[in-house]
């Protein structure tokens, strides 16, 4: 039991590293396609690279016997459609707003987890809210190098965090019924499928620009999509969703540390203490409760 929990939250923190690797490639991917077109090809190439570890899976699951859950479909096309829109969202809103903000307000999610948790009756401690105040006082610090104002694209970052929000509760609640990779999988084909139908509708995509935007869409659709979309759902599974959301919000710390260590970008003090106050919320909520344990039937 011990091992599962600290397994869960370190495949989370993987999670976090990939997707702070990310932000580079989608920055990097927009100079090629539009946003739809982006989405659309990572999302297509997150779904296949799925389908021959399904099938190893499901050699597994036949000789034992397992049958599908009956809420995948319905999980998968949930998710599908909230990434879709979160994803969306982000990578429109990114092009009408600074880095700095962009980073910020997406990690908003970890506050508006626990404030939607409480209109699906989740109770939250006080000790995780106090994470969640250091987490954002973090990553303002972390983040925020301007003075603070919302336009167009802030809001639509923001919207965006919601969306992603609202993605975490949505794995929360159908991770426990019904298998992780397949349900990844299904979301990719959802919301590469929708982000297909706004790319015939609102872009001009090109097999050249497709091609001269393969790496960055590479690494979007095999490590961010295909691996860390499927080991957050892997690893959601039976955690506390506010909690899962602390340690995903390290992708803002992960894509600072990989533009010093790759780019030579230089971290301020200030940086510094937005990343230690991220960590001390991400120990501070791992912290196992004080509660009184109950004697087992055998006396121990």
């Amino acid at each position: 039991m011990k091992r599962t929990a600290l397994r869960n939250p370190l495949l989370l923190l993987l999670t976090a590293a990939i997707w702070g690797a990310a932000f580079v490639a989608q920055s990097v991917g927009m100079d090629y396609v539009g946003p739809f077109t982006f989405n659309f090809a990572r999302c297509i190439i997150g779904g296949i690279v799925l389908l021959p570890c399904i099938a190893l899976l499901d050699r597994q699951k036949k000789r034992e016997g397992r049958q599908p859950s009956a809420d995948l479909v319905r999980g998968g096309v949930c998710c599908g459609a909230a990434l879709f829109v979160a994803s969306t969202l982000q990578q429109i809103g990114i092009q009408y707003t600074t880095v700095g903000k962009a980073g910020f307000i997406t990690a908003m999610y970890i506050i508006l987890v626990p404030v939607f948790g409480i209109f699906l009756k989740k109770k939250v401690g006080a000790r995780i809210w106090l994470c969640v105040l250091l987490a954002a006082a973090g990553l303002y610090l972390l983040c925020m190098t301007e003075g603070f104002t919302i336009g167009g694209g802030d809001f639509l970052v923001l919207l965006c965090a919601a969306a992603f929000a609202v993605h975490i509760l949505v794995i929360d609640y159908f991770s426990p019924r019904a298998d992780g990779v397949r349900m990844s999988c299904i979301q990719f084909f959802v919301c590469g499928l929708l982000s297909g139908v706004g790319m015939l509708l609102f872009e001009t995509p090109s097999l050249g620009a497709i091609w001269q935007a393969r790496l960055p869409i590479g690494y979007a659709g095999v490590l961010s999509c295909g691996v860390a979309y499927t080991l957050q759902i892997v690893a959601q599974k039976g955690m506390d969703p506010t909690v899962a959301s602390l340690i995903l919000s390290l992708e803002s710390v992960f894509s600072v540390l990989f533009g010093w260590l790759l780019l030579g970008q230089s971290l301020a003090m200030r940086e510094l203490s937005g990343c230690g106050l991220m960590f001390a919320a991400i120990i501070l909520a791992q912290l196992p409760d004080r509660k009184r344990r109950k004697p087992s039937p055998d006396g121990r």
